[in-house]
Order: C-alpha cells, then sequence, then structure tokens
C-alpha cells in the first residue's frame, strides 16, 4: 500500500503542475506579457494558454520516446529518474526569468510526465494481481484527481497571495518527495521491453492504437478547452472575484476524484460500453458548463460534474492501448498520456483562438460538445473495425 502511494504522490505532483497553469494565467500573463496584458487582458491571458500548450507538447514527445527506450531498465529506477527529471523541470520553471524560457522550461517539464504515468500505472497493475489492471490505472490517476481536489486550488491561492513562482516551487517540494519514496519502498521489478527501442516503436504500426489515441486526443480536447480557461470563466462570465476561482478547481477536482475511480471499475467490466458513455456523457457536460456558466454557484455545481465525467474514459482508454500493443504495455500506458496532452494542447489551443476571436469566454464550452462528439465518432469506428477484424478472422 505504502508503495502505490508512493507512485500516486508523483501522480499528484504531475496533476499539480500541470493544473495549477490554468488558474494562474492571468498572473502569469500579467507578469511574462506585461505589454500585451496592457493592450488586452484577454488576448494577453489567451497568449499565456501558449504554455500549457507547450507542456503538452512535451508530455507528446516524451510519453513514447522515453517510456520506449526506458522499458529495458528495471522500473523502480525508471520512476526514480522520471521523477527526478519532473523536479528539474520544475525547478526551471521557478527560475526562468522571461516568457520565452518559462516555455521551454514547461516543454522539458512535459517530458517526463507520459512515461512516469504509464510506467506506474503498469507496476500497480503488477501489484493488484490480473484482472486489476484499469484499477491500478485509476489508483495512480487518483494522484492527478486528488490533486485538482487539494493542490491546484491551493497552489492557485498561493499563487494569487504570492506569486505563481511559489506554486511551482511547492511542485519541486512534492517531486523530491515522491522520488524519495518511490526509492525507498517501490519493490524492484524487472524491465518489461524487448530491450529493442525499434520493438517498442513498433505499436505505431498498430491501427487501432492511433484510434485509441485519436479519441483520447479529440475527445479530451473538449474538457482542456473549458477547464484551461476556467479562471476568466469565472470572473468574467459568472461575475465572481479572483478568490472565487479556486473553489471551481475544488469542484471539479472532486468530480474527477470519483469519475476516476468509478470509470476504473466500469472499464474493467466493459471496456467498449465505458469509451462510448464517457465521450457522449463530455459532450452533455461541456453543454452543461455553457449554459452554467452566468451564476459562480451553477459554475460550481457545472463543473463538479463535469470533472466528474472528463475522468470517466481516462482508465478505458489506457486499457484499450495497452490491450492493442501486442505486448508493449509500458510504451502503449505512457502513449494514453500522449493522447490526452495532445487533447491538452489541442483544447487549450482552441478555446483560446475563439476567445481570441472575439466569441467570449463561454465559447470553449461550445466547442467542447464538438469535440467530444468527434471523439465519440471514432470510438465507434474502433470498434466497427475491430468486430470487422474478427469476422474475417473467423
Amino acid at each position: 500500500m505504502w508503495a502505490l502511494l508512493s507512485l500516486a504522490i508523483g501522480s499528484f505532483g504531475i496533476g499539480m503542475t500541470e493544473f495549477v497553469s490554468m488558474g494562474l494565467l492571468p498572473g502569469i500573463a500579467r507578469d511574462l506579457l506585461p505589454s500585451a496584458w496592457a493592450a488586452s487582458q484577454e488576448d494577453a491571458i489567451a497568449q499565456a494558454g501558449l504554455l500549457i500548450s507547450v507542456y503538452a507538447l512535451g508530455v507528446v514527445i516524451g510519453a513514447p520516446v522515453l517510456a520506449g527506450w526506458l522499458s529495458r531498465y528495471p522500473k523502480h529506477r525508471v520512476l526514480i529518474a522520471l521523477a527526478s527529471m519532473l523536479l528539474l523541470g520544475n525547478l526551471l520553471t521557478v527560475i526562468a526569468p522571461t516568457f520565452e524560457t518559462v516555455a521551454v522550461a514547461r516543454l522539458i517539464a512535459g517530458l517526463p510526465h507520459g512515461a512516469y504515468f504509464g510506467i506506474a500505472a503498469v507496476v500497480a497493475g503488477e501489484m493488484l494481481g490480473p484482472g486489476n489492471r484499469a484499477k491500478g490505472i485509476s489508483f495512480v490517476m487518483s494522484g492527478l484527481t486528488i490533486a485538482n481536489v487539494v493542490g491546484v486550488p491551493l497552489g492557485t491561492w498561493l499563487g494569487q497571495q504570492a506569486g505563481w513562482r511559489v506554486s511551482y516551487a511547492v511542485v519541486v517540494g512534492i517531486f523530491a518527495l515522491g522520488a524519495l519514496m518511490i526509492a525507498l519502498l517501490v519493490p524492484t521489478m524487472k524491465a518489461d521491453g524487448s530491450g529493442s527501442f525499434r520493438h517498442e516503436l513498433g505499436i505505431f504500426r498498430i491501427g487501432q492504437v492511433w484510434l485509441a489515441l485519436g479519441f483520447g486526443a479529440i475527445g479530451f480536447g473538449s474538457f482542456f478547452a473549458i477547464y484551461s480557461y476556467i479562471a476568466p470563466i469565472m470572473t468574467d462570465v459568472a461575475g465572481a472575484p479572483e478568490w472565487a476561482v479556486p473553489f471551481a478547481l475544488v469542484a471539479t477536482g472532486l468530480g474527477m476524484t470519483v469519475g476516476n475511480l468509478v470509470g476504473g471499475v466500469v472499464a474493467d467490466r466493459n471496456l467498449s460500453g465505458a469509451l462510448i458513455s464517457a465521450f457522449v456523457l463530455l459532450a452533455v457536460g461541456s453543454a452543461v458548463v455553457g449554459v452554467a456558466a452566468q451564476n459562480p454557484v451553477t459554475l460550481i455545481v457545472a463543473m463538479l460534474l463535469f470533472g466528474a465525467i472528463s475522468a470517466l474514459a481516462g482508465p478505458a482508454i489506457q486499457s484499450r492501448l495497452m490491450d492493442k500493443s501486442e505486448g508493449r504495455v509500458s510504451i502503449a500506458s505512457a502513449l494514453n498520456h500522449s493522447g490526452m496532452n495532445v487533447g491538452n494542447s489541442l483544447g487549450a489551443a482552441l478555446g483560446g483562438g475563439v476567445i481570441a476571436l472575439g466569441w467570449g469566454y463561454v465559447a470553449p464550452a461550445w466547442l467542447g460538445i464538438v469535440l467530444a462528439v468527434l471523439g465519440v465518432g471514432l470510438v465507434l469506428v474502433s470498434l466497427s473495425l475491430e468486430k470487422r477484424a474478427a469476422l474475417v478472422a473467423a
């Protein structure tokens, strides 16, 4: 149990470093983009949102490269190294002086993200035993969702009071603790790769893997389109003061924690049904946020629901990737986070785009409906092709 907790602490740090940026965008824009802020706060916040996209790009690049390359090494040592890399990337974020150097630091911080989650999920699944893989995935992911309940709101509040860099300094301390606990508590486990980086990258020749990455990226883009701009939605649309933003973050995190745990159980029972239901509900949740955005109380309630819905699909997508990986479980598990962070980058960029067009801060919610519906379509295509292939094989 302590070994699983040490893995969850690392994922807590990842959840905090990834999502605290959303609540701190106004402060980051004001500090790093003073000229743009003076000309147009809306445009400056949209530009600062590129830091979210840059971090996500780091995840997309780092997940397959690091997971594939490191699969030849013992998993517990790899996890220590990845936690240390996360510490370094966030330390650079704290000390980087300009928008451009902070962007580079965020790219570096994102590189180990997917590989850490992927390998930690494999380790958790092995410790929990057969038939509990999705539950192991959801346990590791619980650190991320709990970060949205505790770490992100507190980090947002701290950043508003003491400066946004202080929030990332706290993250540095969390990764230091996580690396130490992993070193002391996670048992030694053998590598699961073939030892060939080329073999691991062979996963990209599997069509079903690409489809799973596609519905993860596009479908999850709906969540990030909204969540990336929750601070201005709360203050400019709902009319709440800045100190109320953490309440929306707590609500989202609570929902994500529940949704993640439910998603793990459902995915172990009915993987296909879990995938379809999750994306249909995500479209509904996006619409609810759009309708509820005019009032802070209804917006907070809507974000609670939206957070729960958004987390349902995570364990299912990761299980789907691992099922279709032809034995390349570590890189498959990591690729789930590449897909989701393509969604992070896509959602943040498209959300910022519709805001910059002058359509207002609620526009990302309507965009979210479109992205979730596209996710449903890709799931149905994937399942249809799988069924056709099974009939041909029979």
